[in-house]
């Protein structure tokens, strides 16, 4: 990619913004959910040569760009949200089937998915259980979006954005597992297993100590200030702030940004924000939302058309349903011994399971020397 000033970047982002803007300002005038419009429209843009638009094009899809702006820039925003808003009572009342598809759900997906890319695709023993550990992933905004719109029972949407939120950090801390440390556990035998265990239970458990300690002082604080506009602030670098040291000291980054969410919607509201704080904060979040979806949905379909699948359709078809199948047997066996979830909930929580930019953003970090297929 050429060098950018600037005055350039900020001008491409602002044409990206404004075509995400009014792409989802038609969905939405329509009833119809404006993540699926985003990535047809991205995708339309990416293959029609439109001199215009090619620095754009060229600018969003390189790899550094689109993993930087969906990891660092977007997803701290996304879960931060979610969680902000989600009551503690309603995970509570629900834990027994989110913890059944958060973690039992996505183990299983992992292994399932894991040895059968390895053994029918083909891959080496890290790209499969990093081709696992993606697909594990659920984003399930295009789902939720199509919930309000028809009014689908509250509970159901909580356990799907309960999921999802736990599920990102453990398919995170996987994914890193299986990129990097993986071979070397390997060769160590039942000592690598170990380690290999130890260092997801470190990610986990750091982040979520990181996460809960950050979201405990940020909810002391704001109750010393009845400012919205500042306590806003404190926010934003709550989300922001746990990501990335989280990150640095090697523990997931996902988790400590919800746990730090939670902790702030449901213990900060109530021991230090007003009516009004808020309500400000709720609206300030969702305008950060619907901006950061409309441009990653928007971006996904643009990367899309950067991918050469011309001679690989027949794995990309037989990789769609080792992944079907994947969640599949991850969510009717996770869920099996949960009465209280009604089997066409089951269901729907099969199909829900989308993949979405986390995804592809995963992909896009690994080193460029990463070997995926085995050479027999």
């Amino acid at each position: 990619m050429h060098d950018l000033d600037l005055h350039h970047i900020f001008t491409l982002g602002l044409i990206l913004v404004m075509i995400a803007a009014g792409i989802t300002a038609i969905a939405k005038k329509f009833d119809k959910p404006y993540p699926i419009a985003l990535v047809i429209v991205g995708t339309i843009i990416g293959l029609t040569n439109i001199p215009m638009l090619e620095p754009l094009k060229d600018f969003i899809t390189e790899g550094e760009v689109f993993n930087f702006a969906v990891i660092t820039l977007f997803l701290p925003a996304l879960l931060g949200e979610a969680a902000l808003k989600l009551p503690f009572s309603h995970l509570n009342e629900n834990k027994e089937p989110i913890l059944a598809l958060a973690f039992l759900g996505t183990f299983l997906s992992f292994i399932l998915i894991g040895f059968s890319s390895m053994w029918l695709l083909g891959l080496s023993i890290p790209a499969a259980f990093v081709f696992a550990a993606v697909m594990s992933a659920t984003d399930p905004v295009s789902v939720l979006s199509i919930f309000k719109n028809v009014g689908v029972n509250k509970r159901l949407a909580t356990i799907i954005e309960g999921e999802s939120l736990f599920n990102d950090g453990l398919a995170v801390v996987l994914f890193n597992i299986s990129a990097f440390s993986l071979l070397t556990y390997l060769d160590l035998g039942i000592q690598g297993a170990g380690y290999g265990l130890w260092e997801f239970v470190q990610a986990v458990f750091l982040g979520l100590l990181i996460g809960g300690a950050s979201g405990y002082v940020i909810s002391r604080l704001t109750s010393y200030f009845d400012d919205y506009p500042l306590e806003i602030i404190f926010s934003i670098i709550l989300f922001y702030g746990v990501f990335l040291l989280a990150e640095n000291v090697h523990a997931s980054g996902v988790i400590a940004v919800v746990v730090a969410a939670l902790v702030l919607g449901n213990y900060g509201t109530k021991i230090g924000m007003s009516p009004t704080t808020k309500l400000n904060i709720s609206n300030f979040w969702d305008v950060v939302t619907l901006l950061a979806n409309s441009l990653v949905f928007l971006m996904v379909g643009l990367e899309i058309t950067k991918i050469d699948v011309a001679d690989k359709w027949g794995l990309i078809f037989l990789a769609i349903l080792i992944v079907l199948i994947g969640r599949s047997i991850a969510v009717y066996a996770g869920m099996f011994l949960v009465k209280s979830v009604p089997t066409k909930w089951k269901h729907i929580l099969n199909w829900g399971g989308l993949k979405g930019s986390l995804s592809i953003a995963l992909v896009l970090s690994l080193p460029r020397d990463f070997v995926g297929v085995k050479i027999f």
